[in-house]
């Protein structure tokens, strides 16, 4: 197996139908489902299990694969386990999104802001003169319906609803259309309404009437966006945030579903959401975030629709100095020492005050002879720095950190070193750490 069809986890109708899209589009690749999907996408799954082509993703050997496609989401972060693909050295990836941004840097993309990635993969069909089946022709449109709201949503376009019509014409079925898209509405997500609304606040915001309610969920209670719209409608306000919080399997630790929705097209949920880790359209998204304190994601909610992708705490507030660096021409016995005695995973190496590389311990495995120990640093260095500004934010901190798979960054000023902040600093800001739990170092 050369070629992989991917999308991100928990994937909705607009991932599912994009990925079986490109299969039509690379009949030569296989198409991996992450093992997470959301429950109208896996009831419509197991009742087609026998006319979709697809593969579980965790059951796929990956060992030898040339080509990654991927479909609706451009965030290695968004893709779990397989974003290991990157790297690959000489893997190949392309991208069908219609979500602007995104670190994944493709050799060839199809991104544009369009209300659903399946509009752009119909256009590339009809292209190429594609047949399709009417049960295909449905779960696209189910794509297509979900992301545009019925083609309501502001983020929708005329080539949405010129595909919609293409798809109409190649037989969907909007009764089944329907019946997988319609919500369930129940006793549990009744009553999250009705003690969202005891608590109901209004914020003025940037111009913006926001309402942010927090509601602690024991146990599971699905469609929960259902319940933040009914919400955001009832209150009347430009935008409503749910921060439903429940308790971590095994663990007294918490965590925070956030989930966004909006009515005016100058306050995008969806990029809001994004700064969270999460993702989404201008007037839906939701994030997931573990061991959390939800008191300091409402305020980064109220930071964030500020404007001020800066927060009020600063890389500045957080960073420890002065930093303790090591010369280029350091061995790397003496560097090794250092983290020993330091119990740190890393160091700066800094010539004249500038910045001019890091060491870290997984650099030691690049040694494979006793002698290279006695090597200057340089050698073996990171050369490639990832550094932060002081007037940044721990959002932008661990947003660069998880980007890069690095537990600390440089703070540069003006071109030399002034600080530097780990991911244990970032930890200190943004989560709850119980007194009892231990606190991670790395």
């Amino acid at each position: 197996m050369t070629q992989i069809i991917t999308t991100h986890k928990n994937a909705d109708f607009d991932a599912f139908a994009s990925l079986v899209a490109a299969t039509l589009i690379y009949p030569e690749a296989v198409a991996a489902i992450p093992k997470t999907v959301n429950p109208n996408v896996r009831a419509f799954m197991s009742i087609h299990k026998d006319v979709f082509d697809y593969a579980d993703r965790w059951s796929i050997d990956t060992g030898r694969v040339t080509r990654l496609i991927v479909v609706d989401t451009a965030d290695w972060a968004r893709l779990g386990p397989i974003a290991k693909l990157k790297q690959i050295t000489d893997l190949e990836v392309l991208v069908w999104d219609h979500h602007v941004g995104g670190d994944i840097d493709a050799a060839w993309k199809c991104q544009e802001a369009v209300g659903a990635t399946v509009t752009l993969m119909v256009r590339q069909l009809k292209t190429m003169r594609k047949l399709i089946t009417p049960i295909q022709a449905t779960l696209f449109l189910a794509g297509l319906y979900e992301d545009t709201g019925n083609l309501t949503f502001s983020s929708c376009t005329a080539e949405d609803a010129y595909a919609a019509g293409w798809l109409l014409d190649r037989k969907a079925d909007l009764a089944l259309v329907n019946r997988f898209l319609r919500p369930a509405y129940g006793e549990k997500q009744k009553d999250v309404l009705f003690e969202m609304l005891q608590y109901t606040n209004r914020l003025n915001i940037n111009g913006y009437s926001v309402s942010i309610c927090r509601i602690f969920i024991d146990g599971h209670v699905g469609n929960l966006a259902v319940v933040v719209r009914m919400y955001r409608e009832i209150v009347n306000v430009d935008a409503a945030f749910g921060l439903f919080v429940s308790k971590e399997k095994k663990s007294d630790r918490q965590k925070c579903m956030v989930i966004g929705r909006s009515g005016n097209d100058g306050l995008d949920v969806g990029t809001l959401m994004k700064s969270l880790g999460g993702g989404g359209h201008p007037g839906a998204g939701s994030a997931m975030l573990k061991s959390v304190n939800p008191e300091i994601v409402e305020q980064m909610i109220v930071d964030l629709i500020q404007g001020n992708q800066q927060s009020s705490v600063q890389i500045s507030d957080l960073m420890s100095f002065p930093v303790f660096s090591v010369p280029s021409d350091t061995s790397m016995a003496e560097v090794a020492k250092i983290l020993r005695q330091r119990g740190c995973t890393g160091l700066p190496v800094v010539d004249g005050g500038v910045l001019v590389g890091i060491i870290s311990r997984r650099d030691f495995k690049k040694i494979r002879k006793q002698d290279q120990l006695q090597a200057p640093v340089k050698a073996f260095m990171s050369t490639r720095v990832i550094s932060i500004e002081p007037g940044n934010s721990p959002i932008q901190a661990a947003q660069m950190m998880v980007r890069h798979d690095i537990g600390r960054l440089p703070v540069v000023e003006d071109g030399r070193i002034i600080g530097i902040i780990t991911r244990s600093d970032v930890m200190m800001y943004f989560y709850d750490l119980l007194p009892d739990c231990p606190q991670s170092k790395n």
